[in-house]
């Protein structure tokens, strides 16, 4: 009589991996969009109507530009999850596993410092003074009715019911927590991120570099055709 034999365990499926948040610019989407709009009609329109050498100018500048706007406004991109930043700038892509950033940095704009000193630029994050001039102005407002409401409370139990004046809109005002800008808002969010998450094990690394050649050689490609064409007349 035979004995069955032993099978091994059925291999336990990985756990997915980590859905990143992707944090880019509005503003910088909208603004990509329309340039290439009005880049395009200009140069399909010199490039089908033009004479002489003007189609050839036209295809030069285009090879130029398109290339160099989708650069500073469609492709700057933030990329997190809970093993890595992962930063696309116009010209280069930075991953930054959390372990290795020493600080996330606001100030005239947003900077991921990592330990050994290189400071890489948030292009899809910027920094928006009047935003955080609006919001300082909104927290100051917002504080001024918080300590208002105390005083206007004496009228309370009258005519105007239990709320009174104090209360409703100038107490849920005061509860909603600080206002910041938007962009102040997701730094927030990057750096609790990092003291969540920089001493666990998957989130060390090396920092990787790569540069964007898909987006360079172009670009270079026609500024050097639209000089050949220009030194040429």
């Amino acid at each position: 009589m035979t004995t069955p034999d032993h099978q091994s365990p059925a291999p336990q499926p990985s756990a997915p991996a980590a859905k990143d948040r992707i944090y880019r610019s509005p503003l910088g989407l909208m603004g990509g969009v329309l340039l290439l709009a009005l880049v395009g009609w200009l140069g399909i329109d010199a490039l089908f109507r033009g004479s002489g050498h003007t189609p050839w100018l036209a295809l030069a500048g285009l090879i130029l530009l398109v290339p160099l706007v989708i650069a500073f406004t469609l492709r700057p991109a933030v990329f997190a999850n809970d093993d890595r930043l992962r930063v696309r700038n116009p010209f280069r892509v930075v991953t930054v596993p959390w372990g290795e950033i020493a600080s996330l940095r606001s100030g005239y704009s947003n900077e991921v410092v990592v330990k050994s000193g290189d400071k890489y630029q948030l292009w899809a994050i910027p920094v928006s003074l009047r935003a955080r001039k609006k919001a300082t102005r909104r927290q100051a407002r917002a504080e001024a009715e918080a300590r208002g409401g105390g005083r206007s409370g004496m009228f309370g139990g009258g005519a105007f019911g239990g709320g009174g004046l104090g209360g409703g809109p100038r107490g849920s005002a005061a509860s909603d927590g600080p206002h910041r800008a938007e962009t102040d808002k997701i730094m927030d969010d990057l750096r609790a991120t990092l003291e969540r998450q920089e001493h666990a094990e998957s989130a060390q690394g090396e920092v990787t570099v790569r540069w964007a050649y898909e987006i360079a050689a172009p670009a270079v490609a026609g500024a050097i055709l639209l000089a050949i064409l220009l030194a040429v007349g």
